[in-house]
């Protein structure tokens, strides 16, 4: 849901940033609807949190793994923090808790920019 590659001074400052992948398991008749949500809270985090860099929604063209997996990338772990104290992303937690069997956090940081 974001523009690749990260540009500017995010490119320039790629060990301050900070990035997650998280990986959910969802319910089958429920993943349609938790689709439309995490996109949702995708654009909501990019429009309106200035320290939230790239939101990306990931569906797996294979079987085998989660059902969806996010990637996200933040200006520094305060930025994640806010992300995580946000109206609309406690909205969409509220929303989406019973649809979700499984949920895996990775935490990262950037070791390179990240470029096309």
């Amino acid at each position: 849901m974001s523009a690749f590659p990260l540009a500017g001074a995010a490119a320039q400052h790629a060990s301050r940033l900070f990035a997650i992948t998280v990986a959910f398991a969802v319910r089958p008749e429920r993943r349609e609807t938790f689709l439309k949500l995490v996109r949702m809270n995708a654009a909501t985090s990019l429009e309106a949190e200035a320290g939230c860099l790239r939101f990306d929604v990931l569906a797996p063209l294979e079987t085998g793994g989660p059902d969806v997996l996010l990637y996200e990338v933040y200006a520094d772990r305060a930025a994640f923090d806010a992300h995580l104290a946000s109206p609309h992303f406690l909205a969409f937690d509220r929303a989406t808790r019973e649809m979700v069997t499984a949920k895996t956090v990775r935490e990262f940081r950037i070791e390179a920019p990240l470029e096309a």
